[in-house]
């Protein structure tokens, strides 16, 4: 007797076909992967294989089949998940796009270099690269065919801010995102930082940056480095009792929203949890492969893009508190999502068959804890501590 499929597989198997598979049973196995994923929470080969449906007698035989198609170099990810962000975005509209470039380790051995959409107080990969790689340091030459690759997948008609940290703060960088349309940036710099300003005789004059304790201040029409590129703008800020500096670089006029759109680019490193320790526990597995883990990452980006639409959508119905136990939103997207496809499958719940991420503003933010302080103030002369992000689990 043939057995029926689960509902979870026939909707990720409905949402990923039509991107270009070379082989049918690669967009099966692919499947039974993001579904193992999303059942068991974690990166096991062997804990996927009780989810898994096939004429295999043995698990052994079930998990060779992952392993091979973790190791299989004929499977295009780039090519595959680029279709599938490029259709969840096409309806995003005019509104900015904020897009975070980070980088993390895995085991001091290998390094994930990752664009992702900044979508609702979370990120969703847009793109990534896999390097075997000692330091979270990478030259620019090593993630350029990234940035190349994204400015097809994006929306046409919005414009796009790369948020980035200082261990990205490259002159190449900004060269090369002025030359984009509708691209623009906010680029964290360092404190040896040399900065200058075009003098009344047409020569740079050294500019001192500097502001009191607690205070913020912009400076505009700024050229930095020794070769004096520009013309840019920094947003600089001390914040009180630490000796944190924030320069943000920015290729349009600053100011008190500046700290707000790069605070957002702390939403990557919401993301990168969520794949490590708060998630997926990427940590815990077994994996040593830059190819088989640029797969995994493949599974990690269709699952965090399927849960958080399926969120979105929830949140959006009016039924976050059949999951989230909060009396007000307490639990992100992705997070509500996957509660979501839990309750679908013990109770049957409707799960959505549709990605799109909306352009719009967050129906139902996340209310910010009691005593939580912003870690950048709106006000320009503004006294606080230094405080983490505090975002949703």
């Amino acid at each position: 007797m043939k057995k029926t499929k689960p509902k979870l597989y026939n909707t990720l198997s409905k949402l990923m076909e039509g991107l270009g598979w070379l082989d049918k049973r690669h967009l099966q196995t692919f499947v039974w992967i993001v579904l193992g994923l999303i059942e068991s929470g974690v990166i096991n080969l062997t804990q996927w294989v009780p989810f898994t449906q096939s004429r295999a007698t043995f698990a052994q035989s079930t998990v060779r089949r992952f392993s091979r198609f973790l190791g299989n170099r004929r499977i295009r990810v780039s090519h595959l998940y680029g279709q599938l962000i490029k259709n969840a975005l096409k309806n995003w509209g005019e509104k900015r796009l904020y897009v975070a470039l980070d980088t993390s380790m895995l085991w001091n051995r290998f390094c994930i270099i990752r664009l992702s959409v900044v979508y609702r107080g979370r990120a969703v990969p847009l793109l990534w690269l896999v390097l075997k790689h000692k330091s979270s340091s990478v030259k620019f030459m090593k993630y350029r065919p990234l940035l190349d690759r994204a400015t097809s997948l994006v929306p046409e008609n919005c414009n796009i801010v790369l948020l980035a940290d200082r261990g990205f703060m490259c002159i190449d960088l900004m060269k090369y995102l002025k030359k984009i349309p509708n691209w623009h940036f906010r680029i964290r710099g360092k404190k040896s930082l040399n900065t200058y300003r075009l003098g009344k005789r047409g020569s740079f004059c050294k500019q001192k940056i500097s502001a009191n304790y607690g205070s913020a201040r912009f400076y505009h029409n700024i050229y930095i480095g020794d070769e004096c590129f520009g013309e840019l703008h920094i947003a600089f800020a001390r914040l009180k009792g630490c000796r944190e500096y924030w320069y943000i670089i920015s290729d349009e006029l600053v100011s008190e929203q500046t700290f707000d759109e790069y605070g957002l680019r702390f939403a990557i490193e919401e993301n990168f949890l969520d794949d490590k320790s708060n998630g997926f526990q990427l940590e815990s597995s077994l994996i040593r492969s830059t190819t088989a883990l640029n797969k995994i990452c493949f599974a990690l980006a269709v699952a965090t893009l399927f849960l958080t639409i399926q969120g979105q959508k929830v949140v959006e119905s009016d039924k976050r508190r059949y999951v989230d136990p909060h009396w007000f939103r307490g639990l992100s997207y992705l997070k509500i999502g996957w509660e979501w496809v839990k309750t679908s499958i013990a109770r049957g719940f409707r799960l959505i068959s549709q990605l799109h991420l909306s352009g719009e503003s967050d129906p139902d933010p996340v209310k910010p804890y009691k005593g939580y302080i912003k870690p950048f103030p709106s006000s320009k002369n503004f006294v606080c501590d230094f405080c983490i992000l505090i975002s949703a689990d």
